[in-house]
């Protein structure tokens, strides 16, 4: 036996000893009179010991068999709502969408849903900020996951001291009923080892909520383009086969232009072409995956840099408004023009308060 176990059986024994005369009639007082809910383990290094520390090499555990299943079973670690009492509203089987008010009962069969990539520039994400303020869509619900890093902040689309107070976290809903519209706003990254359990449950949402399409605003590293990609605009676009009858021919007379395959192995093998969309975060496997379950799903994105990105988000959502007509200008012919788009607020914010006066 160990010099640790010793010293816990020592201790153990002149504990248990001092117990059972409170468990015996008065007279000899005897250890098998000691509680029978405590037995001794083996220690790890595989000789008899006990202890209340786990230090000790062993532990005082319940002699039943119940009772060391309930002991060593797995605890589910509560959250903080829980832990004050608090109540959630249920997470619905087919996804991780949480509703939220009076809209219990949110329907989205036969809706477009757009939403955007956490990409370079956050070109869809500001995109997608243009497209809830302009048509002052409500929030209907929200995001229930563990797959973004989590964040909360003051509404980014208040437009009066009423509903400045209102909370936003990292993944919201809205909708617009008027146009089968409805939108999934993403505010923070993706925890790391995350992406394609997002994917995977996004699709299974998108299916039992039985939406038309998907369409998913990105962008991609400028820097990063191939030869054939530096010519004509920087606006591309992808279809899924689920979504190539139908939208197919629109795009051939949108006169858009697809984003191309580039060699997988440049300067060593350019027979093997493949999709590459550098800084597009999320965008290449979810579109793989779309394409793998049968999802009607389109990519639109713009080749750009890091810096002041609000024209390549109002760049996006003109390109996205020559689709979907969600605004139209005076003249029908016409595409949006920029100041048709209403700025949030909030984004007066985007590169910070500015530089202190006191500094000049």
């Amino acid at each position: 036996m160990c010099s640790l176990c010793e010293l816990a059986e020592c201790t153990l024994r002149s504990t248990l000893l001092q117990r059972a005369v409170s468990y015996t009639t008065p007279g000899r007082p005897t250890l098998s009179a000691a509680p029978a809910a405590y037995q001794r383990t083996p220690c790890k290094e595989g000789r008899w010991g006990v202890g209340r520390d786990r230090r000790l090499h062993g532990r005082l555990m319940p002699s039943s068999a119940a009772a060391r299943r309930q002991t060593n079973a797995p605890q589910r670690r509560r959250t903080p709502l829980e832990n004050r009492g608090g109540r959630t509203a249920p997470v619905l089987p087919g996804g991780m969408f949480v509703p939220c008010g009076s809209s219990a009962a949110a329907d989205f069969e036969g809706f477009t849903l757009l939403l955007p990539a956490v990409s370079v520039g956050n070109v869809g994400q500001l995109a997608v900020d243009l497209v809830i303020f302009t048509l002052d869509m409500p929030k209907v619900g929200y995001f229930y996951t563990d797959c973004l890093v989590p964040m909360v902040g003051n509404n980014p689309y208040a437009t009066a001291e009423e509903n400045s107070t209102e909370l936003s976290i990292n993944a919201e809903v809205y909708s617009l009923p008027s146009k089968k519209l409805v939108v999934l706003q993403i505010r923070s990254p993706f925890v790391k080892n995350k992406y394609r359990s997002f994917c995977q449950t996004l699709l299974s949402w998108v299916k039992s909520s039985r939406c038309a399409k998907v369409i998913l605003l990105s962008s991609s590293h400028a820097y990063q383009r191939d030869d054939q990609q530096l010519h004509g605009t920087p606006l591309r676009y992808l279809l899924s086969p689920a979504i190539q009858k139908t939208a197919g021919d629109l795009m051939q007379r949108l006169n858009w232009k697809e984003m191309e395959k580039v060699a997988a192995y440049p300067g060593v093998n350019d027979a093997e072409m493949v999709l590459h969309i550098p800084g597009g975060g999320i965008t290449t496997l979810l579109y793989s995956e779309s394409c793998s379950n049968g999802i009607e799903m389109a990519v639109l994105l713009k080749f750009c840099s890091e810096g002041d990105n609000i024209p390549d988000a109002l760049a996006l959502v003109n390109y996205l408004n020559e689709w979907l007509q969600l605004i139209k200008s005076e003249n029908s012919d016409a595409p949006a023009v920029p100041s048709q788009w209403k700025i949030p607020h909030s984004w007066r914010l985007l590169f910070g308060s500015g530089l202190p006066p006191a500094l000049f």
